[in-house]
């Protein structure tokens, strides 16, 4: 398994434009940031890597953000924190999320202030 650096985010986003705010919002605050625009791109990212955080929309082509969730802090020794980043409000959609191991939820559009407090907040927790 290839280490990646402490401050290494996984983006997993199928909308080009949401992507590339996160991303750039990211690379701004020094992380290192790689990017998966599917779920089935995301599994093989998170089998070949460690992250010290993902950042996930719920819903993608080939494999879900729940999906992702599940394969990352199923069977893991060490969690990898996840946020949640998506444009369904629904309560039910949200407390699956947590109850699969999710730490946070963030509502698209996001807002680059508290985007960025949340993961400051996540990766330091988890150092």
């Amino acid at each position: 398994m290839n280490e990646v650096p402490a401050k290494n985010i996984l983006i997993v986003e199928d909308d080009d434009i949401m992507l590339k705010v996160v991303e750039r919002i990211l690379k701004r605050e020094g992380y290192g940031v790689e990017i998966a625009r599917d779920g089935k791109e995301a599994l093989q990212k998170v089998q070949d890597n460690k992250y010290a955080l993902i950042i996930t929309d719920l819903m993608m082509p080939y494999a879900n953000g729940f999906e992702i969730i599940s394969k990352v802090n199923g069977n893991a020794e060490k969690r990898t924190p996840v946020i949640i980043l998506s444009s369904l409000g629904n309560e039910d959609s949200i407390m699956e999320g947590f109850k699969m191991g999710a730490d946070d939820f963030l509502r698209k559009p996001v807002m680059v202030g508290e985007l960025v407090i949340r993961v400051k907040r996540l990766i330091d927790q988890n150092k």
